[in-house]
């Protein structure tokens, strides 16, 4: 995705989108896990396991990297460094 058309650079849009997908994705393998298990099928049931536990891992690398971009104006909109409204600025 282009800059700007989120306000945010590639990179941490790209990273935001994978921390999101990782979530969601672990979210639904618990439900792969228990219909496994609901059929019996222990080995597939681990093997969502292990899937989830990388998508965790995933998720938790991006958060990490986010956080490192975070002391930047990498994350912040574009054109918005301080990352909020100057409290000394009348509207």
């Amino acid at each position: 995705m282009a800059t700007g058309e989120t306000g945010f650079d590639d990179v941490s849009f790209d990273l935001i989108s994978v921390q999101y997908h990782s979530l969601k994705a672990g979210h639904d393998y618990g439900q792969y896990v228990r219909d496994a298990e609901n059929a019996g099928r222990d080995d597939i049931a681990q093997f969502f396991r292990e899937v989830m536990e990388q998508d965790s891992q995933r998720a938790h690398r991006c958060h990490e990297f986010l956080r490192e971009l975070g002391g930047t104006d990498n994350t912040s909109p574009q054109g918005d460094v301080s990352g909020g409204a100057d409290p000394n600025e009348t509207a």
